[in-house]
């Protein structure tokens, strides 16, 4: 049964429908109508990670200087003229709201229809609300941040019972540049304002909010090399303009290198970056000038890969010349879970397979890892593909394996998931 389209017509049928569905499921029998998968998956990580399903639990607001400050820092707020523009002249006409969440799931921006903003007071839809998933349940920002899809969640397939007269759609916007998640725009109701349409209209407005930051990533580095070309005409030897998260803008006597992986607390001085090595850091208007020296190479002393967080992966390297990090891409994730495990090396064709079972898939494949090595540097080896033989590897995963990279459809990954399903040992 499709319904969404029931839910247009009959919204209070298809209200009842997944009343009876989430009952069943929470009593740990079979659905009249089984729940679509999308929500099926996240009712069992709530049902996992503890979540009441009965009790509506609500952490403390942020306070307004906060909530200020996250707006500030926010790379959403350069596109909140574009979520405005595709959704709120819509939203007031159908009695919605819209919503816009930071990677934490902290409520930063919402507006629109007056009367459901009251309504959603009620439910604690507030500004510095926190609406993770496993906080609030299955819901329309904190879901779609986990599964990094958009995601419609009506009546009651909202896990926590108190949500189940409120629709709302969700979809993630992630930075065009690494694929790191910031943050979710929703768009949310009362039941009756149900719509199916309404999750490819919000998907199409936070694309296009992710075009704007491209454009906008595209004219900070124009402005940085229109800085970096003069003073890299003047220097001899190996450099590069990086801006300040680590994008090339210009370089010199060296092959091209995107982007650089830089600390969190990157100060000027000699540093080992990956991709350069040991490198002079130099600040300069707008970024950091990198030219490398030849003192030898950090050793990598450890790699943490954490999966525990469902759709916050990161890596975490320490060595002799400090430790950096960096949130990971869901196809980033998978490939260096599937190298950790299989630490002899894993050549292109087994990598396809593992990922779309197809091993013909080569192509994808390659691309994606040129990516990983331009950040991770010596870090991987290729021909096959894998870590560095000397290089400590930890990964932390999900305390229930089915937890694992929860939007990855990849059959390796879907595989592990089954043997926990089963009751059977999972890798770790």
């Amino acid at each position: 049964m499709n319904m969404a389209r029931l839910a247009a017509v009959d919204a209070t049928q298809a209200a009842r429908l997944l009343s009876e569905a989430r009952d069943a499921t929470l009593a740990g029998q079979r659905a009249r109508i089984a729940p679509r998968p999308v929500i099926e998956q996240s009712w069992g990580r709530m049902l996992r990670s503890g979540v009441d399903p009965d009790h509506d639990f609500r952490s403390g607001l942020l306070s307004s200087d906060e909530v200020r400050r996250r707006r500030e820092e926010s790379r959403l707020r350069h596109v909140l003229p574009v979520l405005r523009e595709g959704l709120l002249s819509v939203a007031d006409v159908a009695q919605h709201i819209m919503v816009v969440a930071d990677a934490d799931g902290r409520v930063l921006w919402r507006e629109g229809s007056s009367p459901v903003l009251r309504k959603a007071d009620g439910l604690g839809f507030e500004l510095g609300a926190d609406w993770r998933e496993d906080v609030v349940g299955t819901n329309g920002v904190g879901t779609p941040a986990v599964v990094r899809r958009p995601v419609q969640v009506f009546a009651a397939e909202h896990f926590v019972r108190t949500h189940a007269s409120w629709t709302c759609t969700g979809a993630p916007i992630t930075d065009p540049r690494d694929g790191r998640l910031i943050g979710v725009v929703d768009v949310s109701g009362p039941l009756e304002t149900m719509h199916p349409a309404t999750l490819a209209w919000v998907n199409s407005v936070a694309k296009l909010a992710e075009a704007r930051l491209r454009e906008l990533h595209r004219d900070s580095l124009e402005r940085l090399r229109a800085v970096a070309a003069p003073v890299l005409a003047r220097l001899e030897g190996r450099a590069l303009v990086v801006d300040r998260d680590g994008w090339s803008a210009a370089v010199t006597g060296m092959p091209y290198v995107p982007r650089v992986a830089l600390p969190k607390s990157l100060a000027p001085g000699r540093r080992w970056l990956p991709s350069l090595g040991s490198c002079a850091v130099e600040p300069l208007a707008g970024g950091w000038l990198l030219r490398a020296t030849e003192e030898p190479l950090g050793t990598v002393t450890r790699i943490v890969l954490d999966l525990a967080r469902p759709g916050r992966s990161t890596l975490t390297v320490a060595g002799a010349a400090g430790p950096w990090s960096r949130e990971l891409s869901p196809r980033h994730a998978e490939l260096l879970y599937l190298l950790a495990t299989h630490r002899s090396g894993r050549g292109a064709a087994a990598l396809a397979g593992d990922l779309f079972g197809d091993p013909s898939r080569t192509v994808t494949v390659r691309a994606e890892m040129s990516r990983i090595r331009r950040y991770s540097g010596e870090l991987l080896q290729h021909r096959p593909y894998r870590f560095r033989e000397d290089a400590e590897i930890e990964v932390l995963l999900p305390d229930d394996p089915r937890d694992l990279l929860p939007s990855s459809t990849a059959p390796a990954i879907s595989r592990i998931r089954s043997i926990a399903r089963s009751g059977g040992p999972a890798a770790r």
